[in-house]
């Protein structure tokens, strides 16, 4: 039986680079028998967390309504693997992906009727830089939050020099990205 994976995208930008990556992504995990669902983050309205410790106060994840006590919860919920996929945005994650990962804090406490199953993590990442160390931030931050929720680490793909909309059609990412959705188990 295959596994359900939510695939969270941080792009403003429809179809652009870390999209397709997303799309790649995907296609290779359905191939291989898994079931894969996107969130858009990025067309979301959802703010960060503020850290009030209200969580569940209101009957939801957060007391702060917004579309995180929507759809992400029903598809987290599900979720046997998290993918991220987004393009670098100064050096870290784009702030949907940040704001829509503080807002699981709401999820560990102990009046949380809702437990996070997820045992793994992917992350799918652009960049316009060339240099590796572009990714350094958000790779940091990807391996910390694989830490702290416990989530193995089933591989990365980190694209750069891929900057304009559509080239990294013409590199060899969008295949990488394929061949780690079908090699999940």
């Amino acid at each position: 039986m295959g596994k359900n994976i939510l695939v969270m995208t941080g792009s403003p930008r429809r179809h652009g680079n870390s999209d397709l990556l997303a799309d790649a992504f995907i296609r290779g995990a359905k191939e291989a028998g898994h079931h894969a669902e996107k969130y858009e983050a990025a067309f979301a309205k959802i703010s960060g967390c503020r850290a009030c410790d209200t969580c569940w106060s209101k009957g939801v994840p957060c007391s702060f309504n917004d579309d995180f006590n929507g759809k992400f919860i029903s598809l987290l919920q599900q979720a046997d693997v998290i993918a991220i996929s987004a393009p670098v945005y100064f050096y870290a994650f784009p702030s949907s992906i940040q704001a829509t990962m503080e807002k699981v804090y709401s999820l560990l406490g102990e009046n949380s009727p809702i437990k996070v199953k997820i045992s793994e993590a992917v992350l799918l990442m652009c960049a316009g830089e060339n240099e590796p160390e572009v990714f350094n931030g958000a790779v940091a931050t990807y391996q910390q939050l694989c830490r702290g929720m416990r989530w193995n680490d089933s591989g990365m793909v980190l694209a750069s020099g891929i900057l304009e909309k559509g080239t990294i059609v013409k590199t060899h990412y969008l295949k990488q990205a394929e061949e780690l959705g079908r090699r999940l188990i």
